[in-house]
This record gives structure tokens, C-alpha cells and sequence, in this order.
């Protein structure tokens, strides 16, 4: 008996660590409110490309790659050489697969489609002829869109005991899979384990997957699509906070019951087959020759990318900056967008300067609007919340509670328009009444949400000691210590549109989600503090008397900047502020020139129309063309077009005393900057499984997400729209080039300490090269904390892969 015991408590602990290990393969996917770009191979950091291809091949049927026309179109113009090719084979160390004639020749012959592993309900599906899978994706998604609902559904879920418990309760009254021919299905329900970990081990015994599931749980996932990733979030965020969350392990177990009443009900007929795939998935999933060509491909494109972004900083600047006070110094967020924005700006007057830093500006605000009982947390979500602060208007309650009063109503007149016997008598009776607003949309004379007027303000508390650090923190980690122009214009950005589930995706995502103004106005605010300035100067920043530090927000859809010279205390000349607004007017046309030229069927005329336009399914692209992040100072990129491509990070190595500020670049806004370009790549080479699918297709559910109809799974992820103009890919899916001008010892301490931010580079994640004191690449990171120089050099396979 006790020999016994102990056997079955081994089993069970096996099955644990590989239902745990199942649901961190799946990315976390942030609800609509505020959404933030994730590595949706956040799992699979510790593998290479090849290898999560093959597994992703074998539970997701796609290929992590392009057609091979993309490369072979590339090839024919010369953008990829065969010196690009030779590299990417050298670094592959595949000389006994393939040579260069081989890998020409394959790029002319697409591979076959891949076919995932199919799940028990597919098997049942073509062993009866009906839709199983539909019917599983259909119900687990009408249950889920009511729990995780967040006051969109009239009647939602109970939340009790978890989702497990909610689920049992639901689906033993849910008579549709019985309706469908899955019978007794709600008694196969009821008599299963009370426990998710108790039906999960149950079903694995029923299914015979003994202790080593191997692939088979995190395909199930995978099936579920964004519920899954919406559950993994909820456990992510927990873990964060320092709680722990069983969400995306009660989702596995739901599934599961699924699998195990159709394996009872089509045993007879499925139970060969699916001993077969029972064994494919026990087995370690090795990458194909085309899967190893595919990742070739890959590395040559991004050696041509990075031949490319080499020749661009050796190049002498087109940019002659005064060696006189700045009149105006802009702060902009490191985002893709502001390259292009800070390079106009610069270009109108040579009194102008910029530099780059994380939109949040160093500030980990959870921050309340005005008449809002909401925490926002404007923050990278990576970390949790420093500081509080609010918007609040001095004395004016009754304001706030007019402001509260029309919250509420305006939500009671919604929840009026949607129900379920009220919404038929509102549109008989009410839609007249929308023909003006309707014209008005038509017409895009609209407008999004406008900004919060009342200044935010730290909350209570905030002595002058803490505010006096967190200012030398920032500034410090900005670069920022001498040097002071007359103005300086903390920008944050943001994107005002119309009509648009994924407007949060177009804000900033080093602030969670949201807009950057609330931390610029906080920060402008702090930083004009003259008792601050006072605690500074004794730490040796010295910030003149005479600068004016100005809040602004940056809208990447229109190119337009507001500033926020009504929080000054201090009066400041008009005629100042006229000629800041004429800079960053010119600044913007510019802009809105360069990039109509990457929009559909945009003008730079037509530009800000975009942003008003409720039929618009591309106000703008976003970060899309994302490729390079780098740190060092600005003279090393000012005046060299970098097309928008790049993040740049404003560091000075010799200031950095212990090397503390590259500590926190390298683990903050790169993992950040790569979590970005990732999601865009899954969203360009593996859209039916990382993508959220065509916009004109979308419903919101839940308040949280998007299906495309009128139900089944949650789509997370990048809408094609995002990634793809129609016509042809407005993203090349490269993964991102690091730069860092910094030495390359300091670096690799970093690393060595930081074994996931490191796992992101040895596993070739993302690539990474130090800067010589001319901005020119010197040395690339050949894995394994080795480096190679960047001339004729050839480097080891996990830094290409």
C-alpha cells in the first residue's frame, strides 16, 4: 500500500510539473483597456528559433517563417548577399546539411503546409463527421466570455471558487454538447474530480498519457487561443504582485474533460491513432531541413539588416548641432515613432535638441484620474507601482461628484442601449436621434477621448527627501546631469483614434498601455520644484534657475504636440511658447510627410483625418518596421535616418559609475523593446496563432478582447491590419539588434547576473553588438558570454539562431 502511494504521489507530481510547465509555454495577453506587446514566445526563451519551430509545428501546424518568395524577392535585388547567406550558414554550422547552391535552390521551392498533431477532438471529428473542435472552442469560449467578463455581459459568470469550480457548475446544466450528440456529457461533468489538479490526473490516466504528457498539454492551450493567454495573464500579474494564481491550470483541466468524455464516447474507433500521437508527443520535437533552412534564411536576412544599420551609423551626420545652449530640450519616449519625430524636430533649428528614454520616465505611477475610483498603472508591466499620484481639481468637490454622477449614467445608458429586452425598444425609439452623431462620424468630425485637464499630482506623503531621489534617479538614468537648455519638454506619447478596439495598442507600452502624459507632467512638475533643485544641486546636479521644465504628450497619429504650460506656477513669455509650438508644428508636418509614404492611400494632408475616421483600420502602423534598439549618446544617430525603425535610448557609459544605469537598460526597456519586436514577428509569420485576425471582423468581448464573428476563442495578439497593408507586409519580422555603446566586459557582467535576460541573447532572441566611441558596431555577441569582432568575423550558433 505504501509502495503504492508513493508511486501514485510521483505520478502526480510529474503531471504538475508538466501542467505547470504547459501553462508558462503560453504567453500572458493584457485586456483591451491597456494593451501591451508580449513576447508570445515567452516560454520558449531558453530554446532557439529552430527548436520552438519544430514545436510549434507539431501543436500549431504553422511555420515560423515567411514564404520563401519573401526571401528569394529579397535575394534578387541584392538586399540579401551571398556573403549574408555564407555568414548565416557559417553561424549555423550546417556545412553537412546544405551548402550556398543548395540554400539558393531552396529558396525557390516552397515547403509542403505543416499538419499539427490532431487532439482527440479532431480525431473524434473525422472519425463521425462533426465539428468537435468548433463545438469545444464555441463553449469554452461562451463560459469564459461570461467569467472573465469586466462589465461588458449583462449577466456574467460566478467567479466563486475559481474557474474550475464556475465551469463544473455551468456545464453540468449546459445541455448544448448533448443537443450536439455528445450525450451524458453534463454527468460526465459531474463526476469528475473537484479539483483542477484531480480531473487533470484523472484524464491523464483516462487518455493513458502516464506521467509525461510531453507536448500534448500545451497544444491543448494553444487550442483555446487567447482565453488561454487572457488566464496566463491573471497568473503573471499575480506572480508580479507576489501572489499566486491557478487560472491558466483550471483552463487546461476544462480542456481536458473535453478530451477525455470524447475519448470514452469514440474510443473504439480513434484508440489506434491516438496511441500514435500519444507518442509523437513524448518525443523531443527536432527541427527538419526545412525548418533549419527557414531559420538560415532568417539569420541572412537579419545579417543584411544589420550590414545595413552598420553603414547607416559609419556614416558622417547630415546634422551640425551648435556648441551652444540648447534653447529646447525634447524628451521623447525610446518608441520607434519618436525617431522619426525627433529628427524632424532637430532638423528646424539648431537650438533644438532631443534624447530618448522610456516613456514612463522612470515614474512607477499607479495613478487615479480625475473622478475615477480606477488604478492605472503607468508603468512597464514588468515591474509595480513606486509612486501613487491623481488628478484633482483644488476645492472643487462638487466638480468631482458632477463628474462621478455623469460616469454613472453615461454606464447605466449603456448598459439601457444593450440589454436584452430594452436594446430592441432603444432602437425604435432612440435612432433617430443618432442620425446627427452618425453624419457627424461619417464625416469624421468626431473626436476620441480628450485628455485629462485637472494636473496630476503625487499623492499625500511624498516627502521632499523621496521626491529629491526620484528626480537624481531619472536624470541620472536619462543621461541628463549638465547641460540644461532653456526649456525642456518632457514628451510623452500617446495615439488619439476613433472606433478601435486596439487604441491601448497604440499608446505607450513602457506605461502600461497607456498615454505618457500623467508621468511627463509628473516629472516637468517635480523637476520645476525648487526645494528639488535645491537637494540636487547638493548632489551635483546643478540645474540653471532659468529652466523650465514643460509637460507634453506626443499623438503618433497626428504628429501633433500638446504642451501643458497651464501646470506651471511660474509665468513664463508667450512669445516662448509660440516659438516651442512653430518648432514642433514644423517638426510634425515633416513627420506626417515622411510617413504617409509607408500609409494606405495617405497624404500628409490626409494624416490627421486618419485619426477621426471611425471606417479607418489603419490610422497608423504602430511600431511596425521595429528592428534596432540602441543606447548611447545621440550624436552617434542624430542626422542619419533610421526610417523609423529603431528605439534609442539616450546613455553615456562614462557616467555611469558601476555601470547601474546599463544594468537596468539591458533588463528593462530591451526586454520591453524585444517583447515588441517579437510580437510583431508571431503576428507576421504565425498569425493564426499569435495574430488577432482582420479587423472588419472583430467583436469585443468581455471588455477584454476580440473574436472574430460572433464567438469561439479569444483572439490575442497584433490584427493583420497591423502588420500587412493588403498588398504586401508593412513588417519585415526581424528579430531586434541591440547596440550598446558601452564596454563589452560591463556587458557581459550584466549578463551573467541576469540569466533570462541573458537566455534572450545565447538563444539568439535577439542579437547584440557594443559601440566604438565613433557609434560605429565593433563587437557582436557571440553567446555564451564571448564576443567576436564585428569585421570578418563569424560567430557561434547560438548567437544566430
Amino acid at each position: 500500500m505504501t509502495e503504492m502511494t508513493t508511486i501514485d504521489t510521483l505520478h502526480g507530481d510529474a503531471l504538475s510539473r508538466a501542467a505547470d510547465q504547459a501553462v508558462r509555454a503560453i504567453p500572458p495577453a493584457w485586456p483591451l483597456t491597456a494593451t501591451v506587446a508580449v513576447n508570445p514566445f515567452l516560454g520558449q526563451i531558453s530554446e532557439t528559433l529552430d527548436q520552438t519551430a519544430a514545436r510549434l509545428g507539431r501543436i500549431g501546424g504553422v511555420r515560423l517563417a515567411l514564404p520563401r518568395k519573401h526571401y528569394a524577392d529579397l535575394i534578387a535585388k541584392g538586399e540579401i548577399t551571398d556573403e549574408d547567406l555564407v555568414n548565416a550558414l557559417q553561424a549555423g554550422r550546417v556545412a553537412s546539411l546544405i551548402d550556398l547552391p543548395a540554400l539558393k535552390a531552396a529558396v525557390a521551392n516552397e515547403p509542403k503546409p505543416i499538419e499539427a498533431l490532431p487532439t482527440i477532438a479532431e480525431l473524434a471529428a473525422k472519425a463521425t463527421g462533426k465539428d468537435w473542435p468548433g463545438l469545444v472552442a464555441e463553449r469554452i469560449g461562451t463560459f469564459a466570455a461570461g467569467f472573465f467578463d469586466q462589465g461588458q455581459a449583462l449577466w456574467a459568470a460566478s467567479r466563486r471558487n475559481g474557474l474550475y469550480a464556475a465551469w463544473r457548475a455551468y456545464a453540468t446544466h449546459d445541455l448544448t454538447p448533448e443537443i450536439m450528440g455528445l450525450k451524458s456529457f453534463s454527468i460526465h461533468v459531474d463526476e469528475t474530480p473537484e479539483t483542477p489538479e484531480g480531473a487533470i490526473e484523472r484524464a491523464a490516466g483516462s487518455l493513458g498519457l502516464g506521467a509525461e504528457p510531453g507536448t500534448y498539454f500545451h497544444q491543448l492551450l494553444l487550442t483555446v487561443g487567447g482565453w488561454a493567454q487572457y488566464a496566463r495573464h491573471i497568473q503573471f500579474k499575480a506572480e508580479v504582485e507576489g501572489r499566486t494564481d491557478t487560472t491558466a491550470l483550471e483552463l487546461l483541466a476544462i480542456r481536458l474533460v473535453f478530451e477525455e468524455a470524447l475519448y470514452a464516447r469514440n474510443k473504439t474507433a480513434i484508440k489506434g491513432e491516438w496511441q500514435r500521437v500519444r507518442r509523437s508527443h513524448a518525443e523531443p520535437a527536432s527541427p527538419d531541413l526545412d525548418t533549419v533552412i527557414d531559420g538560415l534564411l532568417q539569420v541572412a536576412a537579419e545579417r543584411a539588416a544589420q550590414r545595413k544599420l552598420a553603414a547607416k551609423l559609419a556614416a558622417p551626420s547630415t546634422i551640425k548641432v551648435a556648441e551652444v545652449r540648447p534653447v529646447l530640450q525634447a524628451a521623447f519616449c525610446i518608441d520607434v515613432r519618436s525617431e522619426v519625430f525627433r529628427r524632424a524636430l532637430e532638423s528646424v533649428d539648431p537650438g533644438v535638441r532631443t534624447l530618448g528614454f522610456a516613456g514612463f520616465f522612470g515614474l512607477g505611477a499607479s495613478h487615479n484620474g480625475f473622478a475615477s475610483d480606477v488604478a492605472e498603472h503607468r508603468l512597464p508591466v514588468l515591474l509595480t507601482p513606486s509612486v501613487f499620484s491623481c488628478s484633482a481639481v483644488d476645492h472643487d468637490h462638487d466638480a468631482d461628484r458632477q463628474a462621478r454622477f455623469s460616469a454613472r449614467a453615461t454606464r447605466a445608458w449603456g448598459r439601457f442601449k444593450l440589454a436584452a429586452v430594452s436594446s430592441f425598444a432603444f432602437v425604435e425609439a432612440m435612432g433617430p436621434v443618432y442620425a446627427g452623431k452618425l453624419l457627424r462620424d461619417g464625416l469624421g468630425f468626431g473626436k476620441g477621448k480628450g485628455l485629462d485637464a485637472a494636473k496630476p499630482r503625487f499623492a499625500p506623503g511624498l516627502d521632499l527627501d523621496t521626491r529629491a531621489v526620484v528626480a537624481e534617479t531619472v536624470l541620472r538614468a536619462m543621461s541628463l546631469t549638465d547641460g540644461f537648455g532653456r526649456f525642456v519638454l518632457i514628451a510623452g506619447h500617446g495615439a488619439n483614434v476613433v472606433n478601435n478596439p486596439y487604441a491601448s495598442a497604440l499608446h505607450c507600452g513602457a506605461c502600461g498601455g497607456y498615454a505618457g502624459d500623467v508621468n511627463a507632467r509628473l516629472l516637468a512638475d517635480l523637476l520645476n520644484d525648487r526645494a528639488v533643485r535645491e537637494k540636487l544641486a547638493v548632489n551635483g546636479i546643478i540645474i540653471p534657475a532659468d529652466t523650465v521644465f514643460l509637460g507634453g504628450l506626443h499623438d503618433t497619429t497626428t504628429d501633433r504636440v500638446t504642451l501643458f504650460e497651464d501646470d506651471l506656477e511660474d509665468d513664463i513669455r508667450p512669445e516662448d511658447i509660440v516659438r516651442i509650438r512653430q518648432w514642433l508644428a514644423q517638426a510634425g508636418g515633416l513627420t506626417r510627410a515622411e510617413r504617409a509614404r509607408r500609409l494606405p492611400r495617405a497624404t500628409s494632408e490626409g494624416i490627421i483625418a486618419r485619426s477621426k475616421d471611425w471606417s479607418e483600420v489603419r490610422p497608423e502602423l504602430g511600431l511596425a518596421g521595429c528592428r534596432a534598439f540602441i543606447a548611447a549618446p545621440r550624436a552617434r544617430t542624430a542626422g542619419r535616418s533610421l526610417e523609423g525603425q529603431a528605439f534609442l535610448h539616450d546613455y553615456v557609459w562614462k557616467k555611469d559609475e558601476g555601470f547601474n544605469i546599463l544594468e537596468l537598460i539591458l533588463t528593462a526597456p530591451v526586454v520591453v523593446a524585444s517583447w515588441i519586436s517579437l510580437q510583431y514577428f508571431g503576428s507576421s509569420v504565425a498569425p493564426s496563432l499569435f495574430g488577432a485576425g482582420n479587423k472588419l471582423l472583430h467583436n469585443v468581448v468581455g471588455g477584454i478582447g476580440v473574436v472574430e464573428g460572433n464567438g469561439g476563442n479569444m483572439r490575442a495578439g497584433l490584427p493583420w491590419q497591423s502588420v500587412h497593408d493588403g498588398e504586401n507586409f508593412v513588417h519585415e519580422p526581424l528579430r531586434l539588434t541591440v547596440a550598446v555603446e558601452a564596454p563589452k566586459e560591463a556587458i557581459s557582467d550584466i549578463l551573467t547576473r541576469h540569466a533570462q535576460v541573458r537566455a534572450l541573447f545565447d538563444n539568439g532572441w535577439l542579437s547584440l553588438f557594443t559601440l566604438d566611441e565613433h557609434g560605429r558596431m565593433e563587437w557582436r555577441y557571440a553567446g555564451n558570454l564571448t564576443w567576436v569582432p564585428v569585421s570578418g568575423a563569424a560567430p557561434t550558433l547560438a548567437a544566430a539562431e
